[in-house]
């Protein structure tokens, strides 16, 4: 088994989120105290078409190691084919999504979508596993809908395929992102004495005391966050400072939020581009500035603003304006953002 997968080392790993989970996202993430990180989820058949965007996905920083790419699709040779572009990359690993919930995905017989056909699923993950010399993991779902959790039967299946991990969300398909993860499920099959392979949890950790207590509870070999990381990277950071030592750190201050908020702006421009970088960034502002009071001006100067220098120059001065502010420790929101698929 990879280094980075072993089991008696606790994870935790950023999870892949469409239109989220950049290089620059992946950076900040990173050096705030993220064990793993994976890209957003890449189209098999994008890649052997080669699809700009799809191969553009495929780039990452050196520090982001240990980094895996994960694809997604549904037809057997596509996902062979795309194994073997992915690994000319050499990424240290490969993730396949078994479990994006959305309806575009899905119509294609991708995603989540295998959890109704589980001789797909074996076809496709061997496909890849065969294919490539990497590692590879799987993300996935408890099942298609609450009549139909499976996720025992795919456990095991998967592990037979030859993966090297298995990542649960702890929903089905039909709950999307709504209602509560139910991580009594996870704890099954990493209970399961056939089950060898690490299992990895992810669904509303938004804490280090609940990332404290799932751990305990549930018994995963890591924990892989999401949602909770926007805005947030320190996330991973406070997670274990609090196993280590049972103490909370103080939420960081707006020195902290200012100064990351900063690199993760120019990372983006220099990775994407002015306009590009400038434009995906606007989704980030409103959850780094989170608790600030009366913040809304400067927000949306920051929305509306299109020139890097003008943009760090009124980071700037919310730093100097809220120079004294002390920022309230408390669980982390977990925003309903329609185009994570995680």
């Amino acid at each position: 088994m990879a280094f980075f997968l072993n089991s008696d080392d606790f994870k935790l790993i950023l999870a892949p989120m469409e239109d989220v989970s950049d290089p620059p996202f992946r950076v900040a993430c990173k050096q705030a105290g993220a064990d793993i990180v994976i890209s957003e989820f890449i189209s098999s058949e994008g890649l052997i078409r080669h699809a700009i965007k799809s191969k553009k996905k495929l780039e990452f920083y050196p520090e982001e190691r240990p980094f895996g790419i994960q694809i997604f699709g549904g037809d057997e040779e596509a996902m062979r084919l795309s194994a073997q572009i992915v690994e000319a990359v050499e990424p240290d690993f490969i993730d396949i999504n078994f479990g994006c919930p959305v309806k575009k995905i899905v119509t294609k017989g991708a995603g989540a979508y295998v959890l109704k056909d589980l001789d797909l699923m074996v076809k496709l993950t061997s496909a890849v596993v065969k294919r490539t010399r990497l590692p590879v993991t799987v993300k996935t779902r408890l099942g298609w809908d609450d009549q139909s959790i499976n996720i025992q039967e795919v456990a095991v299946k998967l592990q037979d395929c030859g993966i090297a991990a298995l990542s649960i969300h702890a929903r089905t398909r039909c709950q999307m992102y709504k209602g509560h993860s139910n991580w009594d499920y996870i704890a099954d099959v990493k209970n399961n004495p056939v089950i060898k392979i690490p299992i990895f949890g992810n669904g509303d950790i938004n804490s280090p005391e609940k990332a404290l207590e799932y751990k305990t509870k549930y018994g995963v070999d890591g924990i892989m966050i999401g949602r909770a990381a926007i805005g947030h990277p320190w996330i991973f950071r406070d997670i274990k400072h609090y196993f280590k030592t049972g103490n909370l750190l103080p939420p960081p201050n707006i020195h902290e939020r200012i100064d990351i908020c900063k690199q993760h702006l120019i990372r983006s421009v220099a990775w994407k581009g002015k306009i590009v970088g400038i434009n995906e960034m606007k989704r980030h502002y409103a959850q780094y500035l989170k608790g600030l009071p009366d913040i809304k001006h400067y927000r949306n100067k920051l929305v509306i603003t299109n020139e890097t220098d003008e943009i760090i120059e009124i980071l700037n001065t919310i730093e100097a304006a809220y120079t004294h502010f002390e920022f309230k420790p408390e669980p982390i929101e977990l925003i309903n953002y329609h185009a994570t698929c995680n």
